[in-house]
């Protein structure tokens, strides 16, 4: 029998287990990973993947961590499949070179039956076919019967880093929903009996080029145990969404909708699933400092939101809903990631946002299908693949909405032409984002096997010596190349700043006896600088001798913006509120860019006085202290650190005492007086609860000054005015041009009033009613509305419909409707929606008065005798 575990106790369950055998306890890594090769964290030994490769040593031979985790490479079978997920934490165990296959897996198997309590004769394993070591230990020690244990092969059971590097088989052990089988037919891939709940990663070899294998000197461990499918298997319920880590939050959206989980068919029941994970997913990536945006891990975040939304709204959800339902999940996962909580505001600003954005999103997408639906009706029967796609993945519309809208049409939707589109798409998405590729960035990394880490000079000096190790072009390694060429050079030692910290690189120039390379920038790849330019003359050589010189005009106005950035954070934390923190920065040669968390815009007085405070501390001359420090002390004596930056053990701390102490590897004047002057050039909002101050100081404030000053010449000169009369001038146009519009749209609509009257003798009597259906020329859409409001109080007991092409290409519609005809069972706002589609557009409004518009003037006059027959069929019955 079973012990029921909650998913938190689980959790701590495994963590104390390892800790017991000395494993260091280790939080959880940010989803936004150092591996610049993946977007988001996808498994749980990404974080240790420079020890693995050998490129960075372990502080400890062994590690135990609950890793946050997000895959969308299939994120069409969330809740269709009973254990696809985006967001999962997988619980792992790690060994450096320690402990290898044995005690790898007695300490599983301990774990698994003794302590969570899977009863032994209910867990199957499985091992690489060639691993007899591992069969043997599974047989023999643990005491597993062999027909219990399957071999199989690489696709299941071997690890590749990639083509070349670190790899080994695995061994995975899956528990039996369903031993009452028996044991003659075991078939690991039928995941309605098996399901893999621990996977063992043996790492003893390294794979060359040619596919030959040789042994590791250091042997390392790489587990991974599925925390919600233990829950799932430990609460005995039929997936994972169903337990206490994700249904709290599916039994919240059910009770938002009005419905219940369990009497609901199953296409809610995946609705509801797909909330209750993508809540989960978008609540830590905001937490770990993603926003959404059209551009990586912020798209991804997006398509998340938007998935949310769109299934809220199949199961009857029509108003905004998220925060509600994330503050459950909230609830669940403060206290293994107190982050959650700390970011509440930020997530729930962030959450509402994007909601209301992408439900106007989707009412976009549904004036899109009405002009699919009117281009398809002329040209054929059948909506394409592709317009169904861009339906549903721009603006979020259900493919089975698409199906029935065209269906009361009498068309159809071709679904395999759509699914052909979604295919793509997947693989794109998992070419692009979803493997761990430990033999990244190509010829660098290969070479950086045999180079030492870049010197930087540049804190002290501005040019140097230095030798040229590496030389790429167009990103393969060569021994020389001529001018003309554009390349990318790694030097032993650089004076050149490497872009990090919002930063930008140097630029200047590379320059031996016969050579010379203008450098445009520079870039970190690892510990290598990469050097980015073009060779002006001569031939340069791997081994040449040159001597790096950086252009000082560029590094001058870089370190005067970079340090006004420290001291804005300072001024802004000072006079608006001291919990502000930076969310992002760019700091340019030209000009200076401090994204920020603020829940409000800063109003003119609060950045004048930001403005004078900064300017202030410049002309105070603060000067600068600069150490390294441990992380720890660093903290303890106040310094800042920008939130999701990762730091190492030892950390350079800048401080100019008194205003502002800061984490900053990046280059600043030794004193705040070298800025000169600081001017703020705009303040807006960037996304939920962020701010964006874009600046210039320095230098950089003349050429702002320049180009503002030459405007300003301009206008005065057009308007004949000072520069000071220039604001009054410019509003006493504005409001000549508003009081010459107000008296144009007065004079339209008497002309449209001075129309109607003659349109009354167009009037016929159907049964007792009148009815006018009429065209007016040129005539904008409130003027005819007033214009049918007038008709219909003359008539009398009757209906009005006027029709209008105010501008090209587009048409105006009005229906005024009196209570005589509203009792027949006709309403304004449904007729003339219904009217207006046979011009292409649609719209709406009240039983008696209405408004719709289209964007084919040419089916007016067909628009508008189709209504006249309809008002009389239904009027004289």
């Amino acid at each position: 029998m079973l012990t029921y575990l909650s998913g938190a106790q689980i959790r701590q369950t495994f963590i104390d287990f390892y800790a017991e055998r000395a494993h260091q306890v280790l939080p959880s890594a940010s989803l936004v990973p150092e591996d610049p090769t993946v977007l988001l964290t996808i498994a749980g030994m990404l974080p240790f993947k420079p020890i693995f490769l050998g490129q960075r040593q372990a502080e400890f031979n062994r590690a135990v961590t609950a890793q946050k985790c997000i895959r969308t490479n299939d994120i069409e079978n969330v809740g269709r499949t009973a254990r696809h997920q985006t967001f999962f934490e997988m619980l792992g165990n790690f060994s450096f070179g320690d402990y290898f296959k044995e005690k790898a897996i007695a300490w599983a198997w301990e774990l698994s039956t003794q302590v969570l309590g899977f009863p032994p004769e209910r867990v199957v394993v499985s091992v690489f076919r060639e691993d007899d070591e591992a069969f043997a230990i599974w047989r023999d020690q643990i005491g597993i019967p062999a027909h219990r244990i399957q071999r199989m092969d690489e696709k299941d059971n071997f690890w590749n880093s990639g083509p070349t590097g670190p790899c080994g088989p695995c061994s995975e052990l899956y528990y039996d929903f369903h031993p009452e089988l028996g044991d003659d037919h075991i078939d690991l891939e039928d995941d309605t009996r098996f399901i893999e709940f621990y996977n063992l990663v043996f790492m003893q070899y390294n794979q060359d080029a040619e596919g030959n294998l040789t042994p590791l000197q250091n042997q390392n461990i790489d587990t991974g145990m599925g925390l919600e499918r233990v829950a799932q298997i430990l609460q005995q319920v039929p997936n994972n969404y169903e337990t206490d880590l994700i249904f709290p939050i599916v039994k919240k959206a059910a009770e938002i909708a009005g419905i219940d989980y369990a009497k609901s068919d199953e296409s809610t029941k995946v609705s509801l699933k797909v909330i209750g994970d993508h809540v989960r997913a978008v609540m830590h990536m905001i937490a770990d400092g993603i926003s959404a945006s059209n551009l990586g891990r912020g798209y991804v975040l997006r398509r998340l939101i938007r998935r949310v939304v769109r299934h809220g709204r199949l199961i009857g959800i029509d108003k905004p809903f998220i925060n509600e339902v994330t503050e459950v999940a909230i609830a669940i996962s403060e206290e293994a990631y107190p982050g959650v909580r700390a970011r509440e505001k930020a997530i729930q600003a962030e959450l509402l946002l994007e909601e209301s954005r992408f439900l106007e999103t989707l009412d976009r997408g549904e004036k899109l299908l009405s002009e699919i639906l009117t281009r398809v009706e002329k040209s054929g029967k059948e909506i394409s693949g592709h317009d169904a796609f861009v339906l549903y993945d721009t603006y979020g519309f259900p493919l089975e909405l698409t199906q029935e809208v065209a269906e009361e049409r009498g068309l159809t939707v071709d679904v395999a032409g759509f699914e052909t589109e979604m295919e793509q798409q997947r693989q794109r998405s998992q070419a692009a984002h979803e493997t761990i590729d430990l033999t990244v960035q190509g010829t660098l990394d290969k070479l950086a096997e045999s180079l030492n880490e870049t010197a930087f000079l540049g804190y002290t000096q501005f040019s140097g010596g230095a030798e040229v190790k590496v030389l790429l072009v167009q990103g393969k390694s060569v021994e020389a190349a001529e001018a003309g060429t554009e390349v990318q050079i790694v030097l032993d030692q650089t004076p050149f700043y490497a872009e990090s910290g919002g930063q930008i690189g140097d630029r200047g120039y590379l320059s031996g006896d016969t050579v010379v390379v203008r450098v445009e920038d520079v870039k970190k790849e690892g510990a290598l600088f990469v050097h980015f330019g073009k060779v002006e003359r001569g031939t340069v050589q791997v081994g040449d001798r040159v001597t790096a010189q950086i252009d000082l005009a560029c590094r001058r106005r870089a370190q005067a913006n970079h340090t006004a950035t420290h001291l804005l954070q300072a001024a802004l934390k000072k006079l608006v509120d001291d919990s502000i923190s930076q969310a992002g920065s760019l700091v340019a040669f030209d000009r200076l860019r401090f994204d920020f968390n603020c829940p409000r815009p800063l109003t003119p007085e609060e950045i004048q006085q930001v403005e004078e405070q900064v300017n202030t501390w410049i002309s105070e001359a603060h000067a600068a202290h600069i150490s390294i420090l441990p992380i720890a002390e660093a903290k303890a004596k106040g310094a800042i650190a920008m939130f999701g930056e990762k730091y190492g053990d030892e950390v350079r701390v800048l401080d100019f005492p008194g205003v502002s102490m800061e984490l900053c590897g990046g280059t600043h004047v030794s004193n705040t007086a070298e800025i000169g002057v600081f001017k703020i050039v705009s303040e807006s909002g960037v996304a939920a609860g962020i701010r964006r101050i874009e600046a210039v100081a320095g230098p950089a404030v003349l050429d702002y000054l320049n180009v503002r000053d030459q405007v300003v010449r301009e206008l005065g000169d057009r308007f004949k005015a000072k520069p000071e009369e220039l604001p009054e001038r410019i509003t006493a146009l504005q409001t000549e041009l508003k009081t010459t519009q107000k008296q144009l749209d007065q004079l339209k609509g008497e002309l449209a009033l001075a129309k109607s009257d003659q349109l009354l003798g167009q009037a016929v009597s159907v049964g007792s009613f009148k009815l006018l259906v009429a065209e007016l020329e040129g005539v904008d859409p409130d003027s005819l509305k007033t214009v049918a409001e007038r008709l219909l109080q003359k008539l009398g007991d009757g209906a009005v419909v006027l029709g209008s092409v105010p501008e090209a290409e587009k048409v105006s519609l009005v229906a005024a409707f009196s209570k005589g005809v509203n009792d027949k069972g006709l309403q304004a706002g449904k007729f003339i929606g219904a009217i207006a589609k046979l011009c292409g557009g649609g719209g709406g409004g009240r039983p008696n008065l209405a408004q719709a518009g289209g964007r084919d003037p040419s089916k007016l006059a067909e628009a508008l005798a189709a209504a006249r027959q309809q008002l009389e069929s239904a009027l004289s019955q």
